[in-house]
């Protein structure tokens, strides 16, 4: 079908955005990309703005022929499934499917702490990121603006380094799971090309986006990237544009057949983010600002965040969706990981 091109709000150090934009190349659904702010952009627009607002904001015809501002990455993709048929990312295999919604949530959810505390944590790294960020807005921006915004940006996401759990405790556990996760990568693409099999899946994007930042922008964790998984650091840049892929020759693997580098990638999921969404969650429920649990040997702390609540829900809801044959084949799968406390609430 012919489709219009779509209008997107990004930014290229918004792993999000990055995550979106690939996958837009790889489903050849034509595009037109606004880089900026995504508030100043409605605003100049006369849209509505969506509550929170946050990159990539997609630009949608609502039923009522008017233009509706979406955010949020994961129910965009399968909105867009909906609309646009072929080259798909959610796999036809219902168990494969929840294998590929959990190793997307994983990347959204728990990836990002890697960025975020390799960005903002360390003094050089936030330098470099404090640079350029500014100047996202326009490289003609004049010096005169651009330090006092450097100076803005770098103290207000520094601030949010609690948010996402990176402080002097915790930075030992994000370190060590950033360097399981790459040798991890790198033994799993000695196998498969992609995470699933012969083509990407949503969980790909998901992932290439938050490495795109690791591995190309950030010096602390892109020299640690080079130095333990240079297939990792070839993946992220082809990543990029698969609209050459054809995913007619390229197979999903059965999950029965997945090689044992993916059950190890799942395998950190469950000594890592479960852990982290389970004692999230437990908070929620009793009303407390604050959770903390042991991840990883280090007593873990961090602001609870609703929204991490409602991730763990979906992948519930995911999961029960499911008949019981493709329950027991994901269960089967998950068994030994960690990941089957999902499903014991």
């Amino acid at each position: 079908m012919t489709y219009k091109r779509q209008p997107i709000v990004a930014n290229p150090y918004s792993p999000y955005s990055r995550k979106m934009l690939a996958l837009l190349r790889y489903r050849q659904i034509p595009y037109e990309v606004i880089w900026g702010d995504p508030a100043t952009t409605l605003d100049a627009m006369g849209i509505a703005k969506p509550k929170p607002i946050f990159l990539p904001t997609f630009l949608f015809d609502n039923e009522q022929g008017d233009t509706e501002a979406v955010c949020d990455s994961t129910p965009i993709i399968r909105r867009l499934e909906s609309m646009v048929e072929g080259r798909s990312v959610i796999p036809d295999d219902p168990a494969l499917a929840f294998i590929n919604f959990l190793l997307e949530d994983f990347g959204d959810e728990w990836c990002t702490k890697y960025m975020f505390h390799y960005r903002w944590y360390f003094e050089k790294d936030a330098d470099n990121a404090g640079s350029l960020l500014p100047l996202t807005g326009g490289v003609s921006l004049p010096e005169d603006k651009r330090l006092p915004l450097k100076q803005f940006f770098s103290e207000r996401q520094i601030g949010r380094l609690p948010y996402v759990g990176s402080n002097d405790i915790t930075a030992s556990a994000i370190d060590a799971s950033y360097r399981r996760f790459l040798r991890l990568l790198e033994a799993h693409f000695q196998q498969l090309p992609f995470l699933l099999g012969q083509r990407p899946g949503s969980g790909d994007f998901a992932i290439y986006g938050q490495l795109t930042q690791l591995v190309d922008m950030d010096p602390t964790p892109a020299a640690i990237a080079r130095e333990l998984s240079p297939r990792t650091v070839v993946w992220v840049q082809m990543m990029e544009d698969h609209s050459g892929l054809s995913p007619e020759d390229s197979p999903w693997s059965a999950i029965e057949r997945l090689p044992p580098t993916l059950k190890a990638l799942l395998e950190e999921i469950g000594k890592t983010y479960v852990p982290a969404l389970l004692a999230n969650a437990k908070a929620l429920m009793a009303g407390e600002k604050q959770w903390q649990t042991d991840i990883d040997g280090v007593q873990w702390q961090q602001q609870s965040f609703p929204y991490q609540g409602k991730c763990l829900q979906w992948i519930n809801a995911e999961y029960q969706a499911l008949n019981a044959g493709d329950q027991q084949r994901v269960t089967s799968l998950l068994e030994g990981t960690g990941c089957e406390a999902l499903f014991n609430l």
